[in-house]
């Protein structure tokens, strides 16, 4: 704003106060909020910025009138070079920061206990209690680069970058990401939760009004992450079984091959709907097994559970790299040409198990040399040069 110069100097100073009034236009969308989960934490926002002040305000008072009545030119105000302590003061500046601390911390901590995004909701709005045969309704969140993809399982469609919820309905997302953190984040409906590849969060919120909001990443990812950003209607019950029928009247459907395509890095993706989804997408993604062949990471887990895969397995240190060859969801294409199959694809029978027992074959002595590099021989006791070799100790299965 360029003001006229032959204005008066106080004048000037005054007409950019007289914009102020135009902020009220803004939209303060955390403090509110149309969900009642996010308007319960904008309450506990101001109710602690107000416990705040209750001892800042005082303070800075205080400091301008210490300031003003012990100036230099004051010569009436009080000398006293040799005060050193009142017992009055001294409880006053201990006990009133006290008391608020003691009050914002049960304040906060009931707070974080009641609004833990992973608990169920118990109210939709105050007054508006969730009876227990409410099913919440599941929303499964994948962040990709740089778009979210959202699977509706309960009615078999998915989108890209629209996000569709029906008005006071509980909705329990389950989500994750494809290869890096990312961080979910409608300020309309709820806090934000991060997405992170190979793991699941959760987070329950409502939206208690109609309406067009936004929603988008709180977390950078990348070249494409300013516009990672997604458009969150509200809608009633009518308009949001119209959205659902819109959807399954889509030409795409969603399985394994479309998501390792829609996987693929891009930047200002449209938005998308799919007809249909293979049943335990987000499981595979949450596993990093999409592809076909790969062995999910719970298949993976649940063997070392029950001791691993004999001694086959101490030579398979390939799943220490389980997911770096691959570089999913990475924008690099420098790897395509070179990047191998890091995984194990299937599980074959170990014939040192037939007709043994397994502690027969855990004590037989192994060659560790391979695991200490470049295939290096290694001096043992006794003996110049030779294979490493270690007693493998037997370990009783459950």
């Amino acid at each position: 704003m360029t003001l006229n110069p032959s204005l008066p100097r106080s004048a000037r100073a005054i007409l950019p106060l007289l914009a102020l009034p135009m902020l009220g236009a803004c939209n303060l969308i955390v403090l509110d909020p149309a969900g009642d989960v996010a308007r319960q934490q904008g309450n506990l926002v101001m109710m602690s910025t107000a416990l705040m002040l209750l001892i800042i305000v005082p303070v800075m008072a205080a400091t301008a009138v210490f300031a003003w009545r012990y100036r230099a030119g004051n010569k009436a105000a009080t000398y006293k070079p040799d005060w050193d302590h009142s017992t009055q003061l001294e409880l006053l500046i201990w006990a009133a920061p006290l008391m608020i601390i003691i009050c914002l911390g049960a304040l906060t901590w009931v707070g974080t206990h009641l609004l833990d995004p992973y608990r169920p909701l118990a109210r939709t709005a105050p007054g508006k209690v969730v009876a227990a045969t409410t099913a919440p309704m599941e929303v499964q969140v994948v962040a990709l680069n740089w778009k979210w993809l959202f699977i509706y399982p309960e009615l078999g469609v998915a989108s890209v970058n629209e996000l569709a919820l029906p008005v006071d309905r509980p909705v329990q997302f389950r989500i994750s990401s494809s290869s890096v953190m990312n961080s979910f984040y409608v300020p309309a409906m709820a806090g934000q939760i991060y997405a992170m590849p190979g793991m699941e969060t959760k987070l329950h919120g409502v939206l208690n009004e109609r309406g067009n909001f936004t929603g988008f990443s709180a977390n950078y990812s990348g070249a494409g992450f300013s516009n990672m950003r997604f458009a969150v209607k509200s809608l009633d019950q009518a308009g949001f079984d119209a959205w659902a029928a819109g959807a399954r009247g889509s030409s795409l459907s969603l399985d394994r091959a479309a998501y390792l395509k829609l996987e693929k890095p891009s930047v200002k993706a449209p938005v998308m709907r799919f007809a249909s989804v293979e049943r335990g997408l987000f499981d595979r993604i949450v596993n990093l097994c999409v592809e076909p062949g790969k062995m999910c990471m719970h298949d993976m887990m649940a063997i070392d559970a029950k001791g691993g895969m004999g001694r086959a397995g101490l030579y398979n240190v390939r799943q220490l790299e389980y997911d770096k060859a691959r570089a999913r969801g990475s924008n690099d294409q420098r790897t395509a040409a070179t990047e191998t199959k890091a995984y194990v694809a299937e599980l074959c029978t170990n014939p040192d198990m037939l007709g043994k027992g397994v502690a027969a074959a855990m004590v037989r002595r192994v060659d560790l040399t391979p695991l200490i590099g470049a295939g290096l021989p290694r001096p043992r006791a006794g003996a110049a040069n030779g294979p490493a070799t270690a007693q493998i100790n037997p370990v009783p299965l459950s």
